[in-house]
């Protein structure tokens, strides 16, 4: 595994410091939808990969699932524990390694929290992780950005104060990524903290390849978070959800 930028920005303060906006209530209103879309059965159990914080994860568990979040940031975990229950499951873990075994009935991974690794391998790994994961017929919801949509509607640059503290924003791509340079200027520290975001350009094709490599078969996919049809030049996202094939 390469230089994993990842680890380290979402593991720093300043990253949760630049997207403390990210609310509850909209989370809330994407779970309710979901859940009336999909309409698990009471006490289902749920893989929330990537969950940060646990939002998603607290609004299912409170919707009387069985719910485990993981995600690699350690900061974001210990801040998740804190509303751990006897339904709700928080570990640090790396998505690209192995979880438990055909144990869920739905696995989610939200707001385009894949497309960071450096090779299509770790990619792989990372799609068997969640695919083992799941219970044969079980169901996993993959959202993520949508590539045509992203390039047209890119803004190269942006600029945030929260506090004392100002963040520089510059975006850009090239033919196989996104790129997101945060330059964080703290009065508290004596020169710039520079992170660089990077995030694959996977279209529909990638993903149907990805998933079936794995033995999983999307079955619906959508545009957006109130589920409109997809369109590759005009969706704001590719939200995708598949089902796990029986043995």
């Amino acid at each position: 595994m390469q230089s994993s930028w990842f680890k380290y920005w979402f593991n720093s303060p300043y990253y949760h410091q630049l997207y403390v906006h990210r609310d509850d209530e909209e989370a809330a209103e994407f779970i309710d939808k979901l859940i009336g879309l999909l309409k698990p059965r009471p006490g289902n159990s749920m893989l929330d990969v990537a969950c940060g914080k646990g939002r998603h994860s607290i609004q299912l568990a409170e919707k009387g699932f069985d719910v485990t979040g993981i995600d690699l940031s350690e900061e974001s975990i210990a801040e998740a524990l804190e509303s751990e229950s006897d339904t709700l499951h928080f570990y640090t873990h790396d998505m690209r390694l192995p979880f438990w075994i055909n144990y869920f009935n739905y696995a989610f991974n939200f707001f385009t929290s894949f497309g960071y690794f450096d090779t299509l391998r770790e990619h792989d790994d990372a799609m068997r992780t969640i695919a083992q994961s799941l219970k044969p017929n079980g169901v996993f919801v993959l959202d993520y950005l949508n590539v045509k949509y992203a390039e047209s509607h890119l803004l190269p640059s942006a600029e945030s104060t929260v506090g004392d503290t100002r963040f520089l924003i510059s975006k850009w791509y090239d033919e196989a990524h996104f790129y997101k340079k945060i330059v964080v200027e703290d009065p508290l520290k004596p020169e710039p903290i520079v992170y660089t975001e990077k995030v694959a350009k996977f279209s529909l094709d990638d993903f149907n390849q990805m998933f079936a490599r794995q033995g999983l078969v999307i079955e619906m996919v959508f545009g957006d978070y109130n589920f409109a049809a997809y369109d590759v030049n005009l969706s704001p996202r590719l939200l995708m959800i598949a089902r796990k094939k029986e043995l």
